[in-house]
This record gives structure tokens, sequence and C-alpha cells, in this order.
């Protein structure tokens, strides 16, 4: 799936497995108020404790960000939830899905980005994102839709014969981005996307993704810029390992001028040991 080793792009199919949409429905969960469940998981990495009994739960359509300092868990959370890894301790459930147990199901509903995503820097925009297309098995027709409807959406229309590697830093995000939707996921799961884009391509993702989200995509997105925390419907910051609290990012700053003094606050409150420091994201 996207953000993985992808295989060698010179091995590229049109016959790759189907996207297995009709395999998914059959054990759909119709209870999916809550779409997302995240329950008691834990994870170590050796005798580093990585995750610490985090719970929080998202639902359906909502944009939930997931905010703290580096080391915090944010992207070993994000690796569990996209069936990357195993938490050592509790479970993770997408549309009623066990993200452990149902695997496969599970990678048909996530699009999953990673900090690294894998991008093919000698291969073109165009080349990227059909060979994303074969390894979803989407073909026909739909083919050609959905490269219109992705590249147009992400204003790579017009680049679609320059190589990835000759891309500016904002665009090679946003073909990322196009090519973790060709599948047409239901939860997008971002890991710091915009980190070290300039400040316009940033606020041209998050048109994007606000976009997605008022066509009903559950999002869930870590990130180091507070000013994007502000966007989402819900935030969890995370520190230390600990989820601290869940909440709109209003409630979160209630008695602050800002998110980022909010939540220095509210980390100095758990941590003694920054009382005295100058914290920063």
């Amino acid at each position: 799936m996207p953000g993985c080793d992808s295989p060698d792009p010179k091995r590229r199919s049109t016959n790759a497995p189907s996207s297995g949409q009709d395999e998914t429905n059959k054990n759909h969960h119709p209870n999916s108020w809550m779409y997302v469940a995240v329950d008691d998981v834990s994870m170590n990495f050796g005798q580093v404790e990585a995750l610490s009994h985090i719970s929080f739960q998202v639902k359906k359509g909502t944009l939930f960000g997931l905010v703290g300092s580096d080391g915090a868990g944010k992207s070993t959370l994000l690796r569990i939830m996209a069936t990357m890894i195993q938490p050592a301790s509790g479970k993770i459930l997408i549309d009623g899905l066990d993200v452990v147990e149902e695997k496969q199901n599970v990678k048909h509903l996530i699009g999953y980005m990673p900090q690294r995503f894998g991008l093919y820097q000698d291969l073109t925009v165009e080349e990227n994102i059909d060979f994303f297309m074969n390894i979803f098995g989407i073909s026909g027709k739909e083919r050609k839709i959905r490269k219109e409807r992705y590249l147009g959406f992400s204003n790579l229309l017009p680049f679609v014969d320059r190589q990835a590697g000759n891309l500016s830093g904002g665009m090679k995000q946003k073909l990322g981005l196009a090519c973790v939707l060709v599948h047409e996921p239901r939860v997008l799961i971002l890991d710091e996307p915009t980190n070290g884009v300039d400040p316009v391509s940033r606020q041209e993702f998050w048109d994007i993704l606000k976009q997605m989200k008022d066509s009903g995509m559950t999002i869930i997105v870590s990130t180091a810029y507070l000013d994007e925390g502000e966007k989402c419907d819900l935030i969890g910051l995370m520190h230390r390992a600990k989820l601290l609290e869940t909440a709109p990012p209003e409630i979160i700053m209630s008695g602050f001028s800002n998110l980022e003094e909010a939540m220095i606050r509210r980390i100095q409150d758990v941590d003694k040991e920054l009382i005295h420091d100058k914290f920063k994201f």
C-alpha cells in the first residue's frame, strides 16, 4: 500500500490484485458513528516506552489532529493505525475492524502517508500515480477518471510530464496525497505531511484536506505546526508517550491567547521538569 516499502516500479502490472472493496463490504459493521476507536494502546521499543495506554475515539467525517513534541509517540500510533506494526497491548478498530486481526480488510479502508512517502523521483507525476493505480488494480475508464480527479484536485494536471524529483516540496506532498487517494480510502492517515513545506503550500494542502473532510472522509493527521492544529475539529495532545488531552482546539485554548501557550501550560502541569524550560514544539 502507499507509504510501505513499495515494489520495484519496473514490475508494474495491470494484473494487480483487486481493491477488495466487495470483500470489505461483507465485513462492514453497521455502527460506524465512532469510526476510529483506539482502546488502551501501549507500545515499547526495547526499554523505550513509545505509547502508554492511549485511548480516544474519532467520529466519521472528523478531522482529528495529533500534536506534540518530537518523540511524543505520534508516528508510532499512526503506524499502528495503518497496520504497519502491532501494538504491545490494546487495540484499534476502524469501522469496527481490528487493525491487527483484520489487517487485510482494514488496508482497503485506509490511505496512509508517512513522513517519507515513497514517490519515485525518476518517474513523472503521471507515472507515479499510474504505478499506485497498478498496485490497487484500477483499470479501464475508472483509471482515467481517478487520475484526472486526484491530479486535478491537487492542481497537478499541468505537471503530469515533470519528474517527481523536479517538483517543489509542496508539489511532492500533493502528489503523494493524490497517490494515497487513488483507491478512494474512507480514512486518511497522514504523518506530518507538511513538515518543511513553505507556508503557501501548507495552506494549499490544508485546503485540500478540508475539502476531503467536507466530502465525508475521516482524516487523522499529526502535525508539528500548531496553526494547523487549530484547523482540526478535534486535537489530541501527546507528550512522552501519553495522551494528555483530547478536545476541540477552542476548548483547549480557552483562557489562553493561542494554542501554543495553552499546550505548553498543559504539558508543564504534568511534566514538572519543564516548568523552568522554554518549551517549544
